[in-house]
């Protein structure tokens, strides 16, 4: 090893998915991880003194969307609501305005625009159309994808559809061949629908009818149908939100058969419940819904007992007037923010029920980064990958969502008041700052389409 300065000093307490290096440091060359050590450190160009802070690995959110409302140019502003979350990579939903990303060539044009726009690196999902498409499955995959997306319930006829057994059935064979994970919104579409009817024919709008009409029982119905065709497709099916630990056990039953099956919960469904959103309202809606407080005590027993794949946002930043509730529920548009308040919210929780930070780190870097085949270059703080860092100060904060940085209209934030353990410092991509705790740094572009780097399963 050559004995030149390191480009970049970092020093603080690191965080490693099994310990943590008290007062360590990391030597930074050419924008990647060269040195981990503790003790006297070595010499350096330049030096990020974060002693007496946590230094996690840059977070990778595996299920976020930046452009489901306002499109592709939407990439700038969620990324910079990334950027200020200690958030390094996300994984962007393939469900954009005004079309979904069902071919090559769509997903050629997603990655030269987030080359222009975006603050951090992203991986990308690609999906299939209602009626088929299946041909273009191999070409996304070799496009780079770092997973597909399909549905069991339609939002939208067009970019956002349900996808019928038989289609979905072919589809997952297909997906099977690329070794790419499927990830499904997990929603049994019938028991929805009538469920939704009967409740407004009585009249039943008010916040709390989002939950009863979406019950733990159309998710569980939906896992059983996703799951028994992983194990007749060999394809690594994966719930994309799971809302209840059951979804969590069921994956557990399947993989014990011989399927590949797993399943993500978002961070909403490890601290919020059905109290939530009544005191939210609108700005409480999500799908799957909030669950009971019992429910969300289960999530964190799956947690422990290492059957949850990893945790995510599901970021879905849609404008403030959509969010509005106004005596129907089911007119408000479903989804929360989430990146910025991801770091922060993550750490709390942890330290409210005294677990180590190295729970968040195997969780929200480690295991999206594998799930979706980032790694090693995404997802620790190993030697060799990328220099992505997420610098916590510890206290007592108060999460305000004026300070979200994104367009005036998605500053909203389900965690607004909320008391915080930690607030994000510094954000740090491959060497270079791009938050300083006040400010983005980096510019649009600074970003970069991150491909996924092999075709092998976790699960393998």
């Amino acid at each position: 090893m050559t004995d030149a300065p390191y480009d970049l000093l970092l020093r603080g307490d690191l965080v490693l998915s099994d310990r943590v290096v008290a007062d360590g440091y990391v030597g930074i060359r050419g924008g990647r991880i060269a040195a981990i050590g503790e003790g006297d450190a070595p010499p350096a160009k330049a030096v990020a003194d974060h002693r007496g802070k946590v230094v996690m690995p840059g977070l990778v959110d595996g299920h976020m969307h930046t452009s489901s409302s306002t499109g592709w140019p939407g990439i700038e502003g969620a990324t910079m609501s990334a950027a200020a979350g200690g958030v390094t990579t996300v994984c962007d939903m393939p469900y954009d305005v005004p079309n979904p990303v069902t071919t090559a060539a769509i997903f050629a044009d997603k990655v030269e625009h987030v080359h222009r726009l975006s603050h951090v690196d992203m991986a990308l999902y690609g999906t299939i159309r209602k009626d088929g498409g299946l041909d273009d499955i191999a070409a996304i995959a070799e496009a780079g994808a770092s997973a597909f997306k399909v549905s069991t319930y339609e939002y939208d006829a067009h970019r956002f559809p349900r996808i019928d057994h038989p289609t979905m059935l072919s589809a997952f064979a297909e997906m099977a061949k690329t070794g790419l994970m499927v990830a499904v919104h997990n929603e049994d579409q019938e028991l929805v629908v009538k469920l939704t009817e009967a409740a407004k024919a009585a009249g039943n709008t008010s916040p709390i009818w989002h939950c009863r009409t979406r019950p733990p029982l159309a998710e569980s119905m939906a896992d059983l149908e996703i799951f028994e065709m992983a194990l007749e497709t060999g394809a690594h099916v994966h719930i994309a939100h799971s809302s209840i630990a059951r979804g969590f056990d069921l994956a557990q039953v399947y993989r014990k058969m011989g399927a590949k099956a797993s399943g993500e919960a978002c961070i909403q469904y490890l601290c919020m419940t059905e109290e939530d959103i009544v005191r939210l309202q609108g700005f409480g809606k999500c799908n799957p819904p909030f669950r009971t407080a019992e429910e969300v005590e289960r999530m964190w027993e799956s947690l422990k007992a290492g059957t949850m794949a990893y945790i995510s946002t599901d970021h879905a930043p849609w404008p403030k007037p959509k969010k509005q509730y106004t005596g129907d529920i089911f007119s408000v548009g479903a989804g929360l923010t989430g990146l910025q308040s991801f770091a922060p919210l993550m750490y709390t929780l942890l330290v409210e029920r005294g677990l180590p930070p190295t729970v968040m780190a195997r969780m929200c870097s480690e295991q999206p980064a594998r799930y979706h085949g980032l790694d090693p270059v995404k997802g620790g703080i190993r030697l060799g990958a990328d220099a992505d860092f997420c610098i916590l100060e510890t206290g007592d904060f108060v999460f305000d969502e004026r300070i979200i940085q994104d367009r005036e209209d998605a500053r909203w934030s389900p965690y607004h008041g909320r008391p915080m353990k930690a607030r994000v410092a510094s954000t740090i991509l491959r060497g270079t700052e791009i938050w300083n705790g006040t400010e983005v740094k980096a510019k649009p572009g600074t970003g970069r389409f991150v491909p996924r780097q092999h075709r092998r399963s976790a699960l393998d």
